[in-house]
C-alpha cells in the first residue's frame, strides 16, 4: 500500500494508472484518504522525523531561491 502510494506521488501518474502489481487504485486511494484523514500519515511522519532527528540524521537547511519561488502578477496587486 504504502509502496503504491510513493509510486503515484514519485511519478505523478494519474490513480487510474497504477500499475496492476498495486492491486485496486480505488482500495489504494481510499485507504490514502482514510489515513489522512483519521491522522495515521502524520503520526507515522512525526516518529520517523524523530527518529531521524535522534539519530542525527536531519541537519535542518532550508533555502529558497527567489528564482524559483516567484509570485503570480495578479499576487502582487498587478492590473
Amino acid at each position: 500500500m504504502i509502496d503504491a502510494i510513493a509510486f503515484k506521488y514519485r511519478t505523478g501518474c494519474p490513480w487510474m494508472d497504477l500499475p496492476e502489481e498495486f492491486g485496486s487504485w480505488k482500495g489504494v486511494h481510499n485507504r490514502l484518504r482514510k489515513w489522512a484523514a483519521d491522522g495515521t500519515w502524520e503520526k507515522v511522519f512525526t516518529a520517523l522525523l524523530a527518529q531521524a532527528d535522534s539519530e542525527g540524521d536531519l541537519d535542518w537547511v532550508v533555502a529558497v531561491d527567489s528564482t524559483i519561488v516567484r509570485a503570480h502578477q495578479h499576487a502582487a496587486g498587478a492590473r
